[in-house]
């Protein structure tokens, strides 16, 4: 099952965008076993209109456009539900198993989501109840689907 970011904002050259980029490779490598990956990361210019319902409105539109090729998008938001490493590995097998091809998963600007992104969505998930920079949180995200590799896999990288 491919597996995509697709995130409005662009993480800076640096460090934030080099560990994103080791996770994206570990995912690549590990996730072949599984049928997971590879990931791929969109990135969406932030809107610049007037109000935040118009920035959320326009975001949304372009992240359910940039979406569209993926059968099961997640949406993540401070309200989702919440997984241990472990719950999150077999949410990605089970949609997987039932012939998912791809997986997007969906990160909103600092207004949030827009009402179309929300419809769009099949999971609302959240990475726990600390906000999180959006780039941060690609990289948690990242590090999660990596980890979510090696469990289902049976790799040491994972000791719980």
């Amino acid at each position: 099952m491919r597996l995509s970011i697709v995130a409005v904002g662009r993480l800076k050259d640096g460090p934030e965008r080099e560990l994103y980029l080791k996770y994206a490779k570990r995912i690549d490598e590990a996730g072949r076993g599984v049928a997971l990956g590879p990931l791929t990361l969109s990135e969406l210019p932030e809107a610049r209109q007037a109000s935040a319902n118009q920035r959320r409105a326009d975001e949304a539109a372009r992240l359910v456009t940039a979406s569209e090729s993926a059968d099961f998008a997640v949406l993540l938001d401070e309200g989702g539900k919440t997984f241990g490493s472990e719950a999150f590995a077999r949410l990605l097998a089970q949609r997987r198993d039932e012939g998912r091809r791809a997986m997007a998963f969906l990160i909103g600007g600092p207004d949030g989501h827009g009402d179309s992104a929300r419809q769009r969505a099949n999971f609302v998930l959240s990475l726990g109840p600390m906000t999180l920079p959006h780039g941060l949180a690609r990289i948690v995200l990242a590090e999660q689907l990596y980890r979510s590799a090696t469990i289902l896999s049976g790799h040491p990288y994972h000791r719980a």
